[in-house]
């Protein structure tokens, strides 16, 4: 789709990757609205702040209706917990289920019938490398990420008949807040925003943004002893 001219709404839109993929849209001549749980956390210019908090329904309904003219939704908000799955808090479980799945969902019940009414355009969640394969640090974070995979697959065979494209980012530690404590390599967010962007221009459905999501893409013909060597 082509990005100058749209009308955008990226959810958690208030630091980290989000606030980058705002700041790419609006480079490009969209219209962007930034959803956050808090509006006044939004400092970036020449964007429109939106309460939105994906998990209450209130919240997303009060959303879509504001942001009326959208036709490119980017699903970004989200959380990781590090909740073991045999021993931590199972609430913190569900906390990632409603925040990854459930929550992204009900934003697209909600913006599909806008963009649809818009004429069609694009659907973007921001899934990551933890989607494809998991670790215990981030067990209940990949679970839920799987989860909004699946729902990606599923989504984009039922919205394109409303002439709606749903497409996944695939990208592994980015070097924000969220992965502060982590060692290692991270992507640099203004880079990963460009190739998202780039990507949804293109019309891709999955734009695979990183080395280590490449890699463990290419892993998948191996099964369980390419994605988990360690198990050998």
């Amino acid at each position: 789709m082509k990005i100058a001219g749209s009308t955008a709404l990226v959810t958690g839109a208030n630091r980290g990757l989000g606030r980058h993929l705002a700041a790419e849209l609006l480079a490009r001549g969209a219209t962007v609205y930034a959803g956050a749980r808090n509006p006044d956390s939004v400092d970036l210019p020449g964007v429109t702040p939106v309460r939105l908090d994906i998990t209450d329904p209130a919240s997303v309904a009060a959303a879509a209706e504001l942001a009326g003219g959208v036709n490119l939704l980017i699903n970004n908000a989200g959380i990781d917990t590090r909740t073991d799955l045999l021993d931590g808090d199972l609430d913190l479980v569900r906390l990632e289920l409603e925040t990854h799945y459930i929550g992204t969902l009900s934003t697209i019940r909600a913006f599909a019938p806008v963009i649809a009414g818009n004429g069609g355009g694009t659907i973007l969640n921001v899934l990551s490398v933890l989607s494809w394969v998991n670790f215990p640090l981030h067990g209940s974070y990949g679970a839920a990420k799987s989860a909004e995979w699946a729902m990606t697959n599923a989504l984009r065979l039922q919205l394109a008949e409303r002439d709606i494209r749903v497409a996944g980012l695939h990208v592994g530690y980015l070097d924000t807040d969220m992965a502060a404590t982590i060692t290692g390599p991270k992507s640099d967010p203004a880079s990963i925003a460009r190739l998202a962007v780039d990507g949804i221009e293109a019309d891709a459905y999955e734009i695979v943004a990183d080395d280590v999501s490449r890699r463990v893409q290419a892993g998948f013909p191996g099964g369980v002893a390419a994605l988990y060597p360690q198990l050998s």
